[in-house]
């Protein structure tokens, strides 16, 4: 079946990861290497990041439940911090695979967000979500990934089918469930190979360098 669609994760995947900045975080709150990751990997589907990002809960809740289950895993760390260290920098070459994967494919992005009054997206963030077809948003649609139904949702607003769709993400947990509906997938660890990846299965260029 031909790909008609390419969707694309954005922290991690269109910028660079948020895990850089919560690894720097716990270096200087003399943290267990990962421990950021560990809190936000316990209880996935029903912790506070969880409930945050379907806007479940607000960010004072949030904050409350999150330096909870930091405690119950031994260490006291403010939630809002965390917060404050996931915007990453754009990376040009994706966002150019991007623009040029639109000219002949449906786009979608497919991102785990929150609500936050003073959160505002950047013009520059603001310029790559309207290359896409579609944004869809967790915290809009009360669902998030790995939940198989924000893939389904995602077709559905594109009009494909999942076999004609190519999905990147930065997390294996968020792309099984994707692959599952069967998606391709291409899991994003070096962005530039990630890049190569997409070309084999769209089989033609994608960036000219």
């Amino acid at each position: 079946m031909a790909i008609r669609a390419v969707m694309f994760d954005f922290g991690g995947v269109v910028t660079t990861s948020p895990f850089e900045a919560f690894a720097r975080l716990e270096v200087e709150r003399g943290l267990p290497p990962g421990f950021i990751r560990t809190v936000n990997a316990t209880n996935p589907d029903d912790n506070a990041w969880a409930r945050l990002e379907r806007s479940d809960i607000g960010l004072d809740a949030f904050a409350t439940a999150w330096a909870a289950e930091a405690s119950a895993l031994g260490h006291e760390l403010d939630g809002r911090l965390v917060l404050e260290r996931l915007s990453g920098d754009v990376r040009p070459h994706m966002v150019a695979a991007i623009d040029a994967c639109r000219m002949r494919y449906k786009t979608a992005c497919l991102t785990n967000n929150f609500a936050s009054p003073d959160r505002v997206v950047s013009e520059e963030v603001a310029e790559v979500y309207a290359l896409f077809d579609a944004v869809l948003e967790s915290r809009v649609l009360g669902v998030r990934k790995p939940d198989p139904r924000f893939y389904e949702l995602a077709c559905a607003t594109l009009g494909v089918q999942p076999e004609e769709s190519v999905f990147l993400d930065d997390l294996g947990i968020n792309l099984k469930p994707a692959r599952a509906l069967g998606m391709h997938t291409i899991k994003v660890t070096d962005p530039d190979e990630a890049l190569v990846e997409l070309e084999k299965i769209l089989g033609h260029p994608v960036v000219n360098d």
